[in-house]
């Protein structure tokens, strides 16, 4: 293997003798996975698509745009910043001197739960229909300077109670109440305080009603939900498990099209987030400390994601049967073989179909695997563990 292929697969871009300790195990893992690896289909079930896998491509050089490295210093508290605390927002509102979770309306909604109906078609090629509901932003920390994964445990438990909260809430009216994260700057988020959007619709939208539709099928057909048995069978195989524990489970699916895609999953049968018990929230905070933990030490850097919880329809739908449907969450971070190199979704993946470069499997021998078996240090974060090896205490 050449320094260049070397330097190809370390997560920093550099040769593998400068960055974090790897097994000779790893090495030679890596070497066959790539040697032995070919091109091929994977089907995703909660689509009901193809996903092209082609392994080799992770050798080519990379000549492609580069990002600007993340702004790293990120201020506790900017008296510019309409996220923190006791600031004006722009529609001149004061934020209270909140010490936990805040939620507000979105000061620029993409729904408004009074617009007006466009009115009939003339032609079933322009079709339209109305579309209203709520815009909401909750701040997870007063301070702009912490992630989740640096958040304590309690805190963590706060966000999920109050995704819960939510949902109860705007559920009680809404068919859909979409939770979802935008983190980083390449994710498009131009805020760096912590926070996250919750969207309540009184239409399903296409991807949740998409994925009723495979689970729905799926069910009916085998008895059982698809994303319950997906997790028994994961937890058996363990070849693409990242963390797990008594009441969770995170892998890359392996009909992943991200390069460091993940499913978050509960070991349970659990329609919607508003059903998990106090002791399953609490687990949930561990496991999603510990996933992004994983994340931010993959690259050393705070990593960039877009995540949203998808569980059972609410509002009219909570009525009929939801058997089908079982709690999950996606994590969809951009990154493939740096912190300045994402990937993009374009050409045949735009016009035919979508490709992946590096196998599930791949991802987890080449990284995470390799961190978790040989560093006790695995759950603690880069800058954190930096500090202890360098003999503070």
């Amino acid at each position: 293997m050449s320094s260049k292929q070397e330097a190809t697969f370390d997560p920093k871009g550099r040769q593998f003798s400068t960055g974090i300790c790897v097994s000779l195990y790893c090495l030679l893992s890596l070497y066959a996975s790539y040697t032995s690896e070919h091109q091929h289909l994977r089907y995703n079930p909660l689509r009901d698509s193809w996903v092209l896998v082609s392994a080799h491509r992770m050798k080519r050089p990379w000549a492609g745009q580069v990002e600007k490295p993340a702004e790293e210093h990120v201020p506790r508290y900017d008296p510019c910043n309409p996220l923190c605390p006791g600031n004006t927002r722009a529609n001149g509102e004061v934020n209270p001197h909140y010490d936990s979770t805040f939620v507000f309306e979105n000061d620029f909604p993409a729904l408004q739960p009074d617009a007006p109906d466009p009115g009939p078609h003339q032609h079933p090629l322009f079709q339209s229909k109305a579309a209203r509901g709520v815009c909401k932003v909750m701040c997870f920390h007063p301070w702009s300077d912490v992630t989740l994964p640096l958040m304590k445990k309690e805190e963590v438990v706060k966000v999920i109670d109050k995704w819960a909260e939510l949902v109860e809430e705007l559920g009680a009216t809404y068919p859909w109440v979409q939770i979802f994260e935008n983190k980083g700057a390449m994710m498009g988020c131009s805020n760096p305080h912590p926070h996250c959007q919750v969207w309540a619709s009184n239409f399903l939208p296409n991807e949740p009603a998409l994925s009723d539709r495979c689970q729905r099928a799926y069910y009916q057909k085998h008895g059982e939900p698809l994303l319950l048995e997906y997790a028994k069978q994961e937890a058996e195989k363990k070849e693409r498990v990242v963390v797990e524990s008594s009441d969770w489970l995170a892998v890359v699916p392996y009909w992943a099209t991200w390069p460091y895609q993940t499913l978050l999953l509960p070991r349970r049968h659990v329609l919607r987030i508003s059903d998990l018990t106090k002791d399953e929230r609490e687990d949930l905070a561990d496991i999603m400390k510990r996933l992004l933990t994983k994340y931010d030490n993959l690259f050393e850097v705070s990593f960039p994601y877009s995540m949203g919880w998808h569980g059972a329809p609410t509002g009219p739908y909570l009525e009929g049967d939801n058997s089908h449907w079982q709690l999950h969450a996606h994590y969809y971070p951009p990154l493939l073989r740096s912190a300045l190199v994402k990937k993009f979704m374009v050409g045949y993946e735009m016009l035919a179909l979508e490709q992946r470069d590096l196998t599930p499997e791949q991802v987890i021998s080449t990284t995470w695997l390799c961190e978790i078996r040989l560093l006790d240090l695995s759950d603690m974060r880069f800058d954190v563990r930096s500090y202890f090896s360098c003999g503070h205490n």
